[in-house]
């Protein structure tokens, strides 16, 4: 999907790197591409041929490499740092970085943390807010219904259209909005205030 997290994680240890990358892809909210980097030799090429988002990296791993002198030779100027910590090191190294996380983190910890860096959650907020826009107050209307539980003829009767009418809305709404259940609609609705949790707790 073009909206993934894009994610590179450098980190020596298969175990740990396995790990947080198992954590990371089942984090609620997010669609990530995760790119895993095993070796220093391996990080300025893969991080100028993925340009990702985040970095997540072990701050051992660097070497005589600053984080500056990574971000100007991988063309990542841009790219957000999060440091690794397991293991003792010059705690000075940490002003480099962006955030530090834990092997000790829970996984809520961790999604509040990359939040925290997503540019594209708020990339993500705007994009909701010309969608909503996009939505004429029919289709509005229409979402409403659906989020209500009505079916197609009755949020035709309703509003005193022809079911097929609705059909159609229905499938302009899905191509605007790129949501295609009723859950979807109903997480949307609430976030864009087009109902109240109240209105869905029947």
């Amino acid at each position: 999907m073009n909206n993934a997290l894009k994610i590179a994680l450098a980190e020596p240890s298969a175990i740990i790197r396995t790990g947080l990358v198992s954590i990371l892809k089942h984090l609620p909210g997010f669609h990530f591409q995760l790119i895993e980097i095993a070796s220093t030799e391996q990080l300025p090429d893969t991080l100028r041929t993925n340009k990702p988002d985040i970095l997540i990296v072990n701050p051992a791993i660097p070497g005589s490499f600053s984080l500056e002198t990574i971000k100007e030779e991988s063309g990542c100027r841009e790219m957000k740092c999060i440091a690794l910590i397991y293991q003792s090191f010059d705690l000075s190294l940490l002003r480099q970085y962006d955030e530090q996380i834990s092997i000790f983190d829970s996984a809520d910890e961790l999604r509040h943390k990359i939040e925290r860096l997503d540019h594209t959650s708020v990339r993500k907020e705007q994009e909701g807010t010309e969608d909503q826009q996009m939505l004429s107050a029919r289709e509005k209307d229409i979402v409403i219904g659906v989020v209500k539980g009505m079916t197609n003829r009755a949020i035709a009767d309703a509003l005193f259209i022809s079911t097929h009418t609705v059909i159609t809305h229905r499938r302009n709404i899905a191509r605007k909005l790129q949501i295609h259940s009723a859950s979807g609609l109903t997480i949307y609705a609430i976030v864009n205030k087009l109902v109240e949790l109240s209105d869905i707790q029947q």
